[in-house]
């Protein structure tokens, strides 16, 4: 606990020990050793909302068919699918895994939630995985039991203990009626672990996060804190869901939406025109998105054509939004309020965001920190805690922190420290009110080397020696100029990424994607980046690309195209 005596109330820092508290008030959690699954307290949170009611409130709607699962159906079918599974497979148990290979359905929901209530863990994958991704995937988790649909169960592996059920038969639809009035749903500790999440894979090895009961009841309890606004007149909230389940972005927000008694619309396969028309067709007043789809929104043609005049919020994360595509997107949807937020799947998702308009104008932030959360920004090369407005590794602590890398107990060791400390990896800082500013991914910056800094000549008592000259590394933020190229009106979307270079080590690379129509050359974006630019962050080389490469979440893929350029480059010589 902080001396309140010694911490900032405009920004939450503490000069006593430089850490960084919420300015959000403090969200309540249950005592840690009460059994409790993150099912039973969502249902729990869904219950206390007095004017809720589950027979008349759809929570999902398919958007193609426009096909409703209303709360009541809902809950009914995952108590059912509860009791057919300890019917069918009387030696799940606790803490066992259940691996998932599926895309967006009404029967996701109804599975994560019925096998949360058991305590058996969830691992949701990417149903585009190949075989040998899944080989890997299975031997990272551990799974007793796989749920597929049936165009990818054949890439699985026959090793699985249970075996594995086809989420699109008539079996399992049969699961999920008739259930056992008698059946009694075991206790589940909080700290038993409810999810094994995969990390993106962008800078290393693939990663099996694991999180816990506990850290995502934790995570829901800030979100209601957090909640964006409590207008009784507003309408009843409609989400678009374009989020992957398997992501953590798209695993919490299902979470949280039904811990609101929200209504979800899902896409099974995500069509940007197909979801401007379900917007307009279910009058859709929020959509969780990723920055690109924040680009689109703000610089496609096609979307004047479309009455999204129900649409009120966005939740931006996955990557950093710049402040030049926020003012883009405001400028053609001034109604429409932008939430940015920071989150890993290593914190079971958002630990930041934004309360309100004045909060939402700080564009190209990622708002404040959620209740119950700590950070500290760290100096890479010293381990010194810094002050507001400087630069350095983020590290956050609190009780929704995964618990560790599944069996790498090297990669957790060097995540984790001894006082709960996640080191993100990410270069950060907090401003003056408590705003949180992503830069870049630390391993991601680009290393210019060959640039002269001049020193100014001191007095010889000030320093014991003197530096006419300095050879000074200096680093480049992709993102930052990422930010400035999206803002190009002939630009659809961008990446930066390093190319090697003799004589300066690295330099900046841009991959573009130009606008339809657009004829933008080489030498006119690097122009126009020169302008906005110190001189060690210009543009030195810039490749036109049809689309750029992404993980689920949004994030870019700069090891393929760190491989595209260099097989390019081989073709030249």
């Amino acid at each position: 606990m902080a001396d309140a005596s010694f911490v900032n109330p405009q920004n939450g820092f503490c000069s006593k020990t430089n850490i960084f508290h919420s300015l959000r008030s403090s969200a309540p959690l249950p005592p840690p050793s009460q059994p409790l699954s993150i099912t039973d307290y969502t249902l729990y949170l869904l219950r206390s909302n007095p004017s809720f009611s589950p027979s008349t409130t759809p929570f999902l709607i398919d958007s193609a068919t426009g096909h409703r699962l209303f709360y009541s159906d809902f809950i009914r079918q995952f108590q059912s699918l509860s009791a057919a599974l300890v019917t069918k497979f009387p030696s799940l148990a606790k803490n066992q895994v259940a691996l998932i290979v599926s895309p967006p359905s009404f029967h996701i929901p109804v599975l994560y939630f019925s096998l949360l209530s058991l305590g058996v863990t969830v691992s949701p994958v990417n149903p585009i995985s190949t075989e040998s991704e899944l080989a890997d995937l299975v031997r990272l988790s551990n799974p007793v039991i796989a749920f597929a649909i049936s165009s990818v169960a054949s890439k699985l592996p026959s090793s699985f203990p249970l075996g594995t059920i086809i989420i699109d038969s008539p079996q399992f639809l049969s699961m999920l009626q008739n259930p056992r009035s008698s059946f009694g749903f075991p206790q589940v500790k909080q700290s038993d672990t409810a999810g094994i999440l995969y990390s993106s894979g962008t800078t290393g090895k693939i990663k099996g996060v694991e999180l816990s009961h506990r850290n995502f009841i934790a995570i829901t309890s800030a979100s209601h804190q957090d909640k964006f606004a409590k207008d009784e007149n507003a309408p009843h909230p409609v989400s678009l869901f374009p989020l992957p389940l398997f992501h953590v972005f798209g695993f919490f927000m299902l979470i949280r939406a039904a811990s609101l008694g929200e209504t979800l619309v899902f896409m099974e396969r995500f069509d940007f025109v197909n979801m401007l028309k379900a917007v307009e067709k279910y009058r859709v007043t929020y959509m969780p998105v990723s920055p690109p789809l924040v680009v689109a929104l703000a610089k496609s043609d096609v979307v004047p054509k479309y009455d999204l005049s129900s649409l009120l919020l966005i939740g931006c994360g996955g990557a950093p939004l710049g402040k030049e595509v926020a003012g883009s997107f405001m400028a053609r949807f001034p109604h429409v309020e932008i939430v940015q937020g920071y989150g890993m799947t290593e914190t079971g998702g958002g630990i930041t965001g934004m309360i309100g308009p004045d909060e939402c104008q700080r564009y190209g932030s990622a708002g404040r920190l959620s209740a119950n959360v700590e950070a500290k920004i760290v100096d890479p090369e010293t381990g010194e805690a810094l002050s507001p407005m400087q630069q350095g590794e983020l590290w956050l602590r609190g009780p929704m922190i995964m618990k560790g890398y599944v069996e790498d107990k090297e990669a957790t060791g060097a995540t984790l420290d001894s006082e709960g400390w996640l080191k993100t990896g990410d270069l950060c800082y907090f401003d003056s009110d408590g705003f949180l500013y992503v830069v870049d991914r630390l391993k991601e910056l680009i290393k210019y080397k060959a640039y002269q800094v001049m020193m100014i000549v001191l007095p010889t008592f000030l320093f014991s020696k003197q530096h006419l000259l300095k050879r000074k590394t200096l680093q480049v933020a992709p993102a930052e100029l990422e930010r400035y190229l999206q803002s190009i009106p002939q630009v659809a979307d961008a990446a930066v990424i390093p190319y090697p270079d003799e004589a300066a080590g690295q330099i900046p690379m841009a991959y573009v994607v130009r606008r339809d129509g657009s004829k933008i050359k080489e030498a006119e974006i690097m122009e126009i980046i020169a302008k906005q630019v110190s001189p060690y962050k210009k543009i030195r080389r810039v490749a036109f690309i049809k689309a750029i490469p992404k993980t689920a979440a949004g994030k870019i893929l700069r090891k393929e195209l760190v491989k595209h350029a260099a097989a390019a480059s081989a073709n030249k010589l």
